[in-house]
């Protein structure tokens, strides 16, 4: 039906924008052509895509893990290469240590020592393994190991503490040294004790240690991505399950979005599901208007039909009374079909006082015999559309103006969120009786004076329309009718 159109589309955009999360489309913002003879489906919506919803998470993902392990990965290593180079070097100390308490003096003043280190690396020849005792005036005293190969002696410092540093003074090995001064008892020159031992041994300790560690961030790498990825899958479960509701509720299947959604989803399903009520309720009211204006206009019709089939002679002035209802009808209907549309708005907001103003200064120009005074919050704003505020207010006051005794007094204030306006005058009122009887289409209690008998009957479609009220007592300022009008205030 025509009426369902807005629902069909607004719920197919809907339903484009939930699949895009997790279906790539092309990204032409056309359909394709159509071939001859074929008609383009109406409820079917077209958006632009902008990615994939899961790849931009499964990417961030990726992206902060691999920082994290990269910083955490670069932390460790240097933990490695610091622990290990530094048990590396305390086995040294302990050599360079050892030599010194077992280190003498001989009769000419040279060093020996009372008895050999034990690693037999000391005693083969290239063996990355060696010890020196150099002392100034003195001939080196050195491991076998070294052969007839001497370790250099910088004499521009002094190790009081044992020195470590690398040295690639011997061809095709690199060496880990350490050294350290010190004066032996009844000598004085300062002997250097210096003690080696090939680096590769660490280097290949240091590098175990890393492919260790590359494997294992790379396999907890793997881990958390997985883990991501089924987080993420998981995690946007309920969207796919809202996109299949979603197409349930376009194929007629459903006329609501059911099932348990997570705290995150469940908002915009409740929303979701409002819109959907709320394009119900207008599609509803939007035929119900329509029968209910072909209904009223369907007796003036044949009436007009019948006088002109059978030829009478006040044929003229019939169809002039019978087109008279039918404009009624008409405008009343055009009046709550406005307000229908408009009220669908989140946005709707009028400021009370300037449409009260233009509401008493065309009303003033109409009825110049009439006194309208106006007094109240002059800050209100009211959740209604500015041309029905314009509407209603002018519906009241002519009518106050119309039928008073030429006092009109408006007042606007603000009661438990809404917005309150009477309008006031010293006519003589409504009977209690007739109150509610006045408020039915086409009724009039004075049919002295023109008039089309749906002013009120307008008035109180639109107010509900907005979920207010209107209500008719009696003025116990002037003695007349008061009409109270109450409108949802915007904050």
């Amino acid at each position: 039906m025509p009426e369902a159109a807005p629902l069909g589309l607004r719920l197919a955009g809907v339903g484009a924008f939930l699949s895009s999360l997790w279906k790539r489309r092309p990204r032409a913002a056309t359909p394709p052509p159509l071939a001859e003879g074929e008609e383009a489906f109406p409820s079917r919506g077209y958006v632009r895509v902008t990615g994939s919803l899961s790849r931009r998470m499964v990417f961030i993902a990726t992206a902060w893990i691999a920082v994290l392990l990269i910083g955490g990965g670069y932390a460790l290593d240097r933990v490695i290469v610091t622990v290990t180079t530094r048990n590396f070097d305390e086995q040294l100390s302990l050599l360079i240590n050892s030599m010194v308490l077992s280190a003498e003096l001989g009769p000419g003043g040279e060093v020996f020592f009372r008895s050999e280190l034990a690693d037999q690396g000391y005693i083969e020849p290239n063996s990355g393994s060696y010890w020196q005792v150099s002392g100034e005036g003195y001939e080196t005293f050195r491991s076998r190991s070294l052969w007839d190969t001497r370790l250099k002696v910088h004499s521009g410092h002094n190790d009081i503490n044992v020195h470590y540093y690398d040295s690639d003074e011997i061809p095709d090995q690199r060496l880990r040294i350490a050294e350290r001064d010190v004066r032996l008892p009844g000598s004085q020159v300062s002997w250097r004790f210096q003690v080696t031992r090939n680096r590769a041994l660490l280097d290949a300790q240091i590098a175990e240690l890393r492919r260790t560690l590359v494997r294992s961030f790379l396999l907890l790498a793997l881990g958390l991505i997985v883990m991501a990825g089924l987080q993420t899958w998981y995690g946007l479960r309920p969207l796919r399950k809202v996109r299949s509701e979603l197409s349930r509720l376009r194929a007629g299947q459903t006329t609501r979005i059911e099932g348990a959604m997570p705290a995150e989803v469940a908002p915009m399903v409740e929303e979701l599901n409002a819109l959907i009520e709320h394009n119900d309720r207008q599609a509803e009211e939007a035929r119900r208007h329509a029968g209910n204006l072909a209904h009223a206009l369907k007796t003036p019709l044949s009436v007009i039909m019948n006088a002109a089939a059978a030829g009478q002679a006040d044929l003229g002035p019939s169809v002039i009374r019978e087109a008279r209802t039918m404009r009624r009808q008409i405008d009343h209907h055009l009046a709550r079909a406005r307000a229908v549309g408009r009220r669908g708005s989140a946005h709707s907001r009028a400021a009370v006082w300037p449409s009260v103003q233009a509401v008493e200064r065309a009303v003033a120009r109409l009825y110049p015999n009439v006194r309208i005074d106006i007094d109240g919050d002059h800050d209100l704003v009211a959740h209604i559309e500015r041309q029905d505020l314009d509407e209603i207010l002018g519906n009241l006051v002519e009518n106050a103006a119309k039928y008073g005794g030429g006092s009109v007094f408006i007042t606007a204030s603000v009661q438990a969120g809404f917005v309150e306006l009477m309008v006031e005058d010293d006519g003589r009122g409504i009977p209690e009786a007739d109150r509610i009887r006045i408020f039915d289409r086409g009724v009039r209690l004075d049919s002295g004076k023109p008039g089309t008998g749906l002013g009120l009957a307008i008035v109180r479609d639109v107010a509900e329309i907005y979920d207010g009220t209107v209500s008719l007592e009696e003025s116990e300022d002037l003695g007349g009718l008061l009409v109270r009008l109450r409108l949802p205030a915007a904050g």
